[in-house]
């Protein structure tokens, strides 16, 4: 046998390997793909775009529905916190607020001695 096929047919083993391993990883991908469109409720689509899966379920509405009222419950709370911060910002830069302060102090100062 010529040398030059010798050195080819070494080789054979390891490019088959490799092509069966691209191989694998791609349909792996594929069913984690598949996997976590199912887990977020993603639409499914066969392998030409066409949807497989298009309706949507009541359970995964209303979960919705429910997450949008916490939502803005939550942007109600935040807003009142805003709010509440910055009337305590403006108290304690005031300047009476300060001076009460050190009067406050130096009375106390008074007292310990």
């Amino acid at each position: 046998m010529d040398p030059t096929v010798a050195v080819i047919l070494d080789y054979i083993p390891l490019v088959v390997g490799g092509a069966v391993l691209i191989s694998l990883a791609g349909v792996w991908a594929s069913v984690h793909n598949t996997k976590l469109k199912i887990k977020n409720g993603y639409p499914l689509e066969g392998m030409w775009g066409q949807s497989l899966k298009p309706e949507v379920s009541s359970e995964g509405m209303e979960r919705v529905r429910m997450l949008t009222q916490e939502n803005a419950a939550l942007r109600a709370e935040l807003s009142a916190i805003k709010e509440r911060t910055a009337n305590l910002e403006k108290i304690v830069t005031d300047s009476g607020f300060q001076l009460t302060h050190q009067i406050d102090r130096l009375r106390d100062r008074e007292e310990m001695q």
